[in-house]
C-alpha cells in the first residue's frame, strides 16, 4: 500500500522525468542535425572548397574570417543576399581600379595584439606599433582613393554600395599615424629622435662601445703573436676574448668559460668599461620603456576606433577574397531567389547591378533551377594548377603539354517548376556523381555570396539546407554495411529535410538485391517528391526507377552520354533520355568471344533488348529534337535579323523622306525670303528714282519755260526766229517717241524691268493704280507702269 506521501512523490516525478527526456530527445536531435550537415558539408568537399576560396583573401585574420564564414551555412534568405551585394560591389571596384582592397602589406595579427594590449595598458612593441600604423595608413588611403573617386561621379557611391558605408565610417586619428611614423622605424625599431633621453643614452653607449674596443684592440697587439686569439665576444653584453687554451698567455682577468679548443676570458682592464656600458644599456631599455608606454596610451585613446577600423578591414578583406575568387575563375553573379515568394522580383531588384552576366535570364516561371554550362570548381582548379605546371616544367616536351589533363566537361542543368526528382542513369565513372557535387556546391556558392563559376548566367532557388549521401558510407565503429551506412544517411536526410532544401543521393538502393532495392529506391524517391523537398536528385543503376517519369509529372530522366564509338564516357548530360545499358555492346567491341556475348543476350532477354531499342530511339528523337530546335533557333535568329534591318531600313527611309521634305520647304521659304528682299529694294529704288526723276521733270519744265521767255523776249527784241519755231517737226517727233515708250501696256505685251535686267510678260493691268502684274519666270510680280518699258 503506497503512502500519500509515495503516491505524491511518483505523481511528482513524471513531468520532471518527461522534461528531462524531452530535453535529451531536443539535444539528440540538435546532435544529429550537426551531424548530417556537416556528413553533407564533408562528403561534397566543401572544406576544400572553402580552403581554396580563403586563399584569397590578403591578411591571416581575414581567411580565418572567410572560412569561419563559408562553413557556416545556417543564414536567411536576406543575409544570402547581402552577401552576394559585398561580392557584386567588391567586383566593381576591381573593374574601376582606384579602390585597392588588398591589405598584404598590414600584419594584421600584430595590429590585434597592439590593440589588446594598448586595451589592457600594457606597453605595445615597436613591431605591434608599426602593425597599428600600417593599418591606419591603408584606411586613410582606401578613403581618400574613395573620396576621389565619388567626387569624379557620384554614381559610383551607390555603384560600391555598402562597402561604400565601411569604408567611410572609418574613423581616423591622422595626428597618430604621424606620431608613429616620427618614433617607430620600418623595422620596428625605436628612432633615435623618439625622446631626448634616448637620443643621449644610445650616444653613451656608442662611445662605451668604442672605447671597450679600443681597448680589445690594444689588448691584442701587446700580447703579441704568441698568443692564439681565436675572437672577440660579446657575451651577455659584456666584451671578451676567447684565446687557445692550449697556448700560454698573459692576460689577467675573469675565466668565464673553457672549453677544450679555447677559454673566454673578460680582462681585468675591460671590467669597468663593461659594467659602463651595462648601466648604459640600461638607460637606453628604459628610454624605450618610456617612449613605448606614452605611445601605449596616444594609441589607448582611439583603441575603439582603431578596432573598429581593423575589424572592418578584415570584412573587407573577406568580400576581396570572395569577388577575387569569382573573377580568376570567370565566375557568374547567381540570381537567387525563394520560389514560394512572387517569382524573384526582390533578388532582381536587390541585384541590379550585377555586369558579370552573359546573357539575359530565362523566364523564371520556366524554371526552378537554370545552371548551364556550369564546372566543378574543384576539377577546375586542379585543370589549372596542372596545367600552370606543365608550363612552367621546361622540360617538358610539347607532346607531353598535349597529353595533359583535358580541360573539364561543364554540365547543364536546367530543371522546370514542376520537377521535383531528376533520375540520373549512365556508366560507372561517367560522371553522374560529379553532377551531384556541382549541383550542391553551386548551391552552396550561391548562399554563400559567392560565384557560380558557370559560362553564363545562373538562376538558382536559396536552399535553406544541402543534403548529400556519396559515397561509401560505410561504418565499422556501428557495425553497419555499405547498405546499412546508406540507409541511416537517407532516413537522417528524411527527417532533417524541409520544403526548402535540397537533397543529393548518390546510387539510391544500390548495395542489396536489384529487385528489393529498385523497389526501396523508387519508394524513396517517390516519398520525396510528394511531401519531402524543394529539388531531389538522384543516381542510379536500376532501370525500373526510370519509369517513374511517365506516371508522375514530378520526375525527370537524364542520362550521361557514353560514346560508343571511342568507348568511353563523353560527361554530358541528356535531358529526358533514360540511360541504357552499354555492357554487353561495349564487350562485343572489346573483343569478348561471340558465345559469350550470345548468352548473355538471351539471358538479359528480349523484352531488356526491346526497351533498349525503344531507348535508342528516343535518343535518336532527342537528337533529331534538338538539331531542328538548334537550326529553328539559328533561322529565327536570322529573321529576327532581317526584320531588325528592315524596320532599320524603313525608318531611315522615313527620315530621309522628312528631311528630304523639310529642306525643300526650307529652300522655297528661302527662295521666297530673298525674292522678297530683292523685290522691297528695287521697290525701294524705284520709288527714290521716281522722286528724283519727277524733280528732274519740273526742274526741266521749269528751264524750259524760263529758256521760251527769253527765246520770245529776245525775239521780240531781235525780231528773230526761234529754234523751237525753226525745227518743229523735230520737237513733235521726240514727244511722241516718248509718249509710246511711257504708255500703259497690254495684257499679253512683253515689257522690260530694268531692275530685274528681264522681259517679262504682262498678265493684269490696273490702270486707275497705275500698276501691273507680270511673270517673271516662276515668280509673278506687282510693279508701277513706271519701272517698266515697252519693247
Amino acid at each position: 500500500m503506497l503512502s500519500i506521501s509515495n503516491y505524491n512523490t511518483i505523481i511528482l516525478s513524471f513531468p520532471i522525468n518527461n522534461k528531462l527526456n524531452h530535453r535529451r530527445q531536443t539535444q539528440s536531435l540538435v546532435v544529429a542535425a550537426a551531424s548530417i550537415h556537416h556528413d553533407s558539408l564533408r562528403v561534397l568537399e566543401w572544406d576544400k572548397l572553402s580552403d581554396l576560396v580563403s586563399s584569397f583573401a590578403t591578411t591571416s585574420l581575414g581567411r580565418h574570417a572567410l572560412k569561419d564564414q563559408l562553413w557556416s551555412q545556417n543564414r536567411t534568405y536576406e543575409e544570402s543576399l547581402k552577401l552576394l551585394e559585398e561580392t557584386n560591389a567588391a567586383v566593381e571596384m576591381h573593374k574601376h581600379g582606384s579602390c585597392r582592397l588588398h591589405f598584404g602589406h598590414i600584419d594584421a595579427m600584430l595590429a590585434q595584439t597592439g590593440i589588446q594590449n594598448a586595451r589592457r595598458t600594457i606597453p605595445v612593441t615597436g613591431y605591434e606599433a608599426r602593425a597599428v600604423f600600417a593599418l591606419l595608413q591603408s584606411a586613410d588611403t582606401l578613403q581618400g582613393d574613395l573620396k576621389a573617386t565619388i567626387k569624379q561621379g557620384k554614381d559610383w557611391y551607390s555603384r560600391f554600395m555598402p562597402l561604400t558605408e565601411v569604408i567611410m565610417e572609418f574613423v581616423i586619428n591622422r595626428s597618430l599615424i604621424k606620431v608613429i611614423e616620427q618614433v617607430i622605424d620600418d623595422d620596428g625599431s625605436i628612432k633615435d629622435s623618439a625622446s631626448p633621453e634616448l637620443r643621449k643614452a644610445r650616444q653613451q653607449v656608442q662611445v662605451l662601445e668604442r672605447k671597450v674596443e679600443q681597448l680589445m684592440e690594444s689588448l691584442i697587439r701587446s700580447e703579441g703573436s704568441e698568443t692564439s686569439i681565436l675572437e672577440v665576444n660579446n657575451i651577455d653584453g659584456r666584451w671578451c676574448i676567447r684565446v687557445d687554451s692550449t697556448q700560454k698567455t698573459s692576460f689577467k682577468g675573469l675565466l668565464l668559460s673553457s672549453s677544450g679548443v679555447g677559454s673566454t676570458i673578460e680582462p681585468l682592464s675591460a671590467v669597468p668599461l663593461n659594467d659602463e656600458l651595462q648601466r648604459a644599456r640600461g638607460l637606453v631599455a628604459q628610454a624605450e620603456a618610456d617612449v613605448l608606454l606614452t605611445l601605449t596610451k596616444k594609441i589607448q585613446l582611439d583603441v575603439d576606433d582603431i578596432e573598429n577600423i581593423l575589424n572592418s578591414l578584415v570584412q573587407l578583406d573577406v568580400i576581396n577574397a570572395r569577388a577575387t575568387y569569382g573573377i580568376s575563375f570567370g565566375g557568374s553573379n547567381p540570381q537567387i531567389f525563394l520560389p514560394d515568394r512572387n517569382s524573384s522580383s526582390s533578388a532582381e531588384s536587390f541585384l541590379t547591378r550585377n555586369e558579370n552576366s552573359n546573357g539575359p535570364l530565362p523566364n523564371n516561371r520556366e524554371w526552378i533551377l537554370y545552371l548551364p554550362k556550369a564546372y566543378h570548381p574543384l576539377l577546375l582548379n586542379s585543370h589549372r594548377a596542372n596545367s600552370k605546371k606543365a608550363k612552367e616544367d621546361v622540360a617538358t616536351s610539347v607532346a607531353a603539354l598535349d597529353k595533359a589533363q583535358p580541360q573539364p566537361v561543364p554540365v547543364d542543368f536546367l530543371v522546370s517548376n514542376k520537377t521535383r526528382v531528376i533520375v540520373i542513369t549512365g556508366p560507372n565513372t561517367g560522371g553522374k556523381t560529379i553532377c551531384l557535387k556541382t549541383v550542391g556546391l553551386a548551391a552552396m556558392m550561391a548562399k554563400s555570396g559567392l560565384y557560380v563559376l558557370a559560362s553564363e548566367s545562373v538562376q538558382i532557388p536559396w536552399f535553406d539546407s544541402v543534403f548529400a549521401d556519396i559515397g561509401d558510407e560505410q561504418s565499422l565503429s556501428q557495425s553497419l554495411s555499405t547498405f546499412s551506412g546508406h540507409l541511416k544517411q537517407i532516413s537522417n536526410i528524411k527527417l532533417q529535410s524541409t520544403r526548402q532544401s535540397l537533397v543529393l543521393l548518390d546510387e539510391v538502393g544500390a548495395g542489396t538485391n536489384p529487385l528489393e532495392g529498385a523497389a526501396l529506391g523508387m519508394s524513396l524517391l517517390e516519398s520525396f517528391a510528394q511531401d519531402g523537398c524543394l529539388l531531389t536528385i538522384a543516381t542510379t543503376h536500376h532501370g525500373e526507377l526510370k519509369t517513374l517519369k511517365y506516371s508522375n509529372e514530378a520526375f525527370e530522366n537524364a542520362c550521361m552520354e557514353f560514346d560508343e564509338v571511342n568507348l568511353k564516357p563523353t560527361y554530358k548530360v541528356l535531358w529526358g533520355i533514360p540511360g541504357r545499358s552499354n555492357a554487353i555492346n561495349i564487350a562485343e567491341r572489346l573483343g569478348l568471344p561471340s558465345v559469350v556475348i550470345d548468352t548473355a543476350r538471351k539471358l538479359y532477354g528480349s523484352s531488356s533488348a526491346e526497351i533498349d531499342e525503344v531507348i535508342t530511339d528516343m535518343e535518336k528523337l532527342k537528337q533529331d529534337y534538338h538539331e531542328r530546335l538548334t537550326e529553328a533557333d539559328y533561322y529565327l535568329m536570322q529573321s529576327r535579323g532581317l526584320h531588325s534591318s528592315l524596320l532599320n531600313t524603313r525608318r531611315k527611309i522615313a527620315e530621309h523622306s522628312t528631311s528630304l521634305k523639310f529642306k525643300k520647304m526650307r529652300d522655297v521659304s528661302e527662295a521666297a525670303a530673298m525674292a522678297r528682299s530683292t523685290v522691297h529694294k528695287k521697290v525701294r529704288e524705284l520709288d527714290a528714282s521716281a522722286k528724283k526723276t519727277s524733280q528732274y521733270n519740273k526742274a526741266i519744265k521749269s528751264s524750259h519755260v524760263s529758256t521760251t521767255n527769253n527765246l520770245h523776249t529776245a525775239a521780240a527784241d531781235n525780231k528773230k526766229p526761234t529754234i523751237t519755231d525753226r525745227r518743229p517737226a523735230d520737237v513733235k517727233k521726240i514727244g511722241k517717241s516718248s509718249k509710246d515708250r511711257s504708255g500703259v501696256p497690254k495684257v499679253g505685251d512683253t515689257v522690260h524691268v530694268s531692275s530685274l535686267g528681264k522681259k517679262v510678260t504682262v498678265l493684269e493691268v490696273d490702270s486707275s493704280k497705275g500698276e501691273i502684274l507680270v511673270q517673271a519666270g516662276i515668280m509673278k510680280l506687282k510693279l508701277k507702269v513706271t519701272d517698266i518699258q515697252r519693247l
